[in-house]
C-alpha cells in the first residue's frame, strides 16, 4: 500500500489524487503502527527519504570460508551473528559492494568471485520487514587484513558451518549460509535465484 502511494505521488500531477496519495500513506503508517505498537510518525519514518518510484532495496551478503568455518560478524544492533554485508550504495557494483562490507564490518579483505544466489527476502523465512529486498549472496575470498570490529559490528569470527551461532535472522538464514558453503566447495553449480 505504501508502495503504491509513493508510485501514485511519482507521477500524478493532479493535485486532488496527490491528496489521495498522501492520506493512503497516511493510513499505512497508521496500520504499521497499530500492527508494531509505536506511534504513526515512527512508522511514517521507517520511510522517511523514500521518494520516486519505490523499487526493492539490495543488500549483499559474503561468504568467506577458511575450511569447513565460514566468517561472521556480530551485529550492534542485536547482538547475533550474520555474513558481513549490507545496502548496495548508488554507484557502486554488487561486487564492489560486498567487498567494502566485508572490509568495513571484519577488518578482512576479500575478493567476490561468484555470485552464488539472489534471493527475494519475503520469500524465505526472515522476519517481517517494511521494505521489500532482493539479497544477493556471493562467495569471496580472503586476500588479508585482520579481524576488526566496527561501529556496526562488536565481534568477528570464523565458525563451522556444521555448528553456526544465534544468527541475525533478519539478515541470513542458516540454510542460506549452508547453500553458500556449497557454491564455495563447488563453484559449478548455476547461481540460484527466485
Amino acid at each position: 500500500m505504501r508502495a503504491l502511494a509513493q508510485n501514485g505521488l511519482t507521477f500524478t500531477r493532479d493535485p486532488f489524487d496527490r491528496e489521495r496519495y498522501q492520506e493512503l500513506q497516511r493510513l499505512a503508517a497508521e496500520l504499521l503502527a497499530g500492527e508494531l505498537k509505536i506511534p504513526p510518525e515512527r512508522a511514517e519514518a521507517l520511510w522517511s527519504g523514500e521518494e520516486g518510484y519505490a523499487t526493492p532495496k539490495v543488500d549483499v551478503r559474503g561468504g568467506v570460508f577458511s575450511g569447513d568455518r565460514v566468517l561472521l560478524v556480530r551485529e550492534r544492533a542485536d547482538g547475533k551473528w550474520t555474513l558481513p554485508g549490507g545496502w548496495v550504495d548508488v554507484n557502486d557494483s554488487p561486487a564492489a559492494a560486498v567487498e567494502r562490507e566485508i572490509r568495513e564490518e571484519s577488518g578482512y579483505e576479500a575478493r567476490a568471485v561468484k555470485l552464488a544466489a539472489l534471493i527475494d527476502r519475503r520469500r524465505h523465512p526472515h522476519p517481517p520487514s517494511v521494505h521489500h529486498i532482493y539479497k544477493l549472496m556471493f562467495v569471496c575470498e580472503l586476500t588479508g587484513g585482520q579481524a576488526t570490529t566496527s561501529s556496526e559490528t562488536d565481534a568477528v569470527g570464523f565458525f563451522p558451518v556444521a555448528a553456526l551461532p544465534a544468527l541475525s535472522t533478519g539478515r541470513v538464514l542458516a540454510p542460506q549460509i549452508v547453500r553458500l558453503y556449497e557454491h564455495h566447495r563447488h563453484r559449478d553449480l548455476p547461481a540460484e535465484f527466485d
